[in-house]
């Protein structure tokens, strides 16, 4: 994961990109090396908003490009909101690229094409061994 911290509005120091790479690091252990996350920190000038401490992050994916901007009076409070919506996004979209929900369902009572590995032998032994049980009984 290649991470960069840029600051809008504000000077970033040393010890807040420190504690933004920190918390991010979790980040980069579920997504791909050449993943870019782009983090902006910014204030927002206005007396009348509290929450006036904003930080946005994007994570360029081979997919879908995430997104998320959380705001709070606090910088570090900010970060660490960020992080837990950008953990909920990436679970997410971890899950969909290994799960193809479209492609393991059955459409209309028919099973998918290559969705049963056995040979047709096979079920058909299989579906006279089932009529067997059946007349028996």
């Amino acid at each position: 994961m290649r991470l960069q911290v840029k600051g809008k509005n504000v000077e970033v120091t040393p010890s807040i990109r420190e504690y933004a790479e920190r918390k991010l690091a979790k980040l980069g252990k579920q997504l791909a090396d050449q993943t870019q996350v782009e983090v902006e920190l910014s204030e927002q000038r206005n007396p009348s908003i509290a929450a006036s401490q904003v930080a946005e992050a994007t994570v360029f994916t081979k997919g879908p490009t995430l997104r998320a901007r959380e705001a709070s009076p606090d910088m570090k409070a900010s970060i660490d909101q960020l992080v837990d919506k950008l953990e909920r996004q990436v679970k997410r979209y971890r899950e969909r690229r290994t799960v193809e929900p479209r492609r393991h369902t059955e459409h209309n009572g028919v099973e998918p094409r290559g969705a049963d590995q056995r040979s047709g032998e096979d079920r058909a032994a299989e579906g006279r061994a089932a009529e067997q049980r059946g007349s028996s009984g």
